[in-house]
């Protein structure tokens, strides 16, 4: 597979909460690997829960092409800021969204879709986050978090339908 190379939509992404990785599957191959985290929480698919759910999902949207490395995005809007760590001081409270985002929907009825447990109607997302709180822990707030380089990186090699499975 070349670097900026498409997966297929029947390969997918492996998100594994105990290990804190996220794997790219192509033709049963691991092809790359990345360091994540995963929710402070736990897994666990109710609305509210802070958790990362679990089971099989799908990529519904990838949001922020174009962007530069480090853009801040609000609801799913880039706001034109470039992280920076004096930004992270000015605005302690926030929970970071940077570089690019793939917006997950889940696929199992009752279990990450419709109802109190809907992946997408809880906003979770794979996204950027300062480089720094990538530390081999689970510290989200349900969210897959990423440096940003290999955000950019994974955002690059997928397409909206890839499939992604996360699981303990």
């Amino acid at each position: 597979m070349k670097n900026n190379e498409a997966i297929k939509v029947q390969d997918y992404l492996d998100i594994n909460i105990a290990s804190q990785q996220l794997i790219i599957y192509a033709n049963g191959n691991s092809v790359r690997c990345y360091p994540v985290s995963t929710a402070k929480n736990g897994s666990g698919e109710l609305m509210g829960s802070e958790c990362t759910p679990t089971g099989w999902h799908t990529i519904r949207a990838k949001i922020g092409a174009g962007q530069p490395l480090n853009a801040v995005f609000i609801g799913r809007r880039a706001t034109g800021e470039i992280y920076t760590t004096d930004l992270g001081k000015q605005y302690p409270q926030r929970d970071w969204m940077l570089t690019r985002i793939l917006w997950l929907g889940g696929l199992e009825p009752g279990k990450n879709r419709y109802g109190k447990v809907d992946s997408t109607w809880r906003y979770i997302y794979i996204h950027g986050c300062p480089d720094e709180l990538i530390t081999g822990k689970p510290e989200s707030h349900g969210c897959i978090r990423m440096n940003n380089a290999d955000m950019l990186d994974l955002f690059n090699r997928v397409t909206a339908g890839v499939k992604v499975y996360i699981h303990e």
